[in-house]
């Protein structure tokens, strides 16, 4: 029993935050791609996969982060009892479980297409080499968001067997979601990121957070607006991007206070709401 905990610990799906919002892209993609005209049997049934894939890989994530930023994560109070960490989990215990994560989730990625399983196999550097990205970058967060995100383009593959401009457009806006949201994140660690060397968004631009934020979201919510315009979706759509809009710029920026670290983490978490308006506007447009 203290095994497994510690593994649920390590692979933080006790937290779902993570995993959701890997798997929220997923779903936009999958929904602006699927012909609801036809058998509607195969979009739920692609919404499990991804769902499970987006479990099996973001816990495999957390791994290799925890494995790569073991020896910084010693220094920052919020992450120093995390299991490898900590020496309750062995480096070679952790790379095993997420080999096993890792196969599980291969399993679940030869149920789709041969373009979505190259395309996703394509993906499986930048998932991990996403952790040394802040020793060298200022800019960690829009390589989490060309990670994060990239499951829109799988969402959309999955079911047209192509690729065309519509998900990239929406891909390129929900980088700009992410490089957001992850932004908020990182103020919870800015004054020990800064003590230990570590770079980040929120360090860069912690004199000027809510242009830069607000900038961010700006762009997102105007690939939204294309994106609806672009594939035809009616008029119910737009009326509920008010609701998004709301979302992201009341409940969100004016809201955030990069100085409480509470109010940082609880912002950050509402970005699952975030994702799941996006998907019901999506859906409802779709009809």
């Amino acid at each position: 029993m203290n095994q497994l905990n510690l593994f649920i610990e390590l692979t933080r799906v006790q937290r779902p935050i993570g995993y959701m919002l890997l798997f929220w892209p997923c779903a936009w993609g999958l929904t602006i791609g699927y012909d609801f005209n036809g058998e509607k049997t195969y979009y739920f049934f692609y919404l499990i996969l991804f769902l499970t894939g987006a479990i099996l890989m973001r816990s495999a994530g957390c791994i290799i982060n925890d494995i790569a930023d073991r020896n910084f994560d010693k220094k920052v109070f919020r992450t120093k009892d995390r299991p490898i960490a900590s020496g309750k989990v062995s480096v070679y215990l952790g790379f095993l479980y997420a080999g096993i994560l890792c196969l599980l989730a291969l399993c679940v990625l030869i149920n789709f297409n041969n373009l979505t399983i190259l395309l996703a196999l394509g993906s499986m550097p930048l998932a991990f080499t996403y952790p040394l990205m802040k020793r060298y970058t200022y800019w960690p967060q829009l390589f989490l968001g060309v990670t994060f995100n990239y499951g829109l383009i799988l969402g959309w593959t999955s079911f047209t067997n192509e690729i065309n401009l519509a998900p990239i457009i929406l891909y390129c806006g929900a980088i700009f979601w992410t490089l957001g949201y992850d932004t908020i994140y990182g103020f919870q660690d800015i004054k020990d990121d800064e003590i230990i060397g570590l770079k980040s968004t929120s360090i860069k631009f912690k004199h000027k957070p809510y242009f830069f934020l607000k900038s961010c979201y700006s762009i997102f919510f105007s690939s939204l607006l294309i994106i609806g315009y672009l594939i035809n979706l009616n008029v119910f759509y737009f009326a509920f991007l008010a609701i998004v809009g709301i979302q992201m710029y009341y409940f969100q920026i004016s809201k955030l206070d990069v100085k409480k670290a509470n109010i940082c983490l609880k912002i950050f978490k509402s970005n699952n709401l975030l994702g799941f308006l996006i998907f019901i506007t999506l859906f409802i447009g779709k009809f």
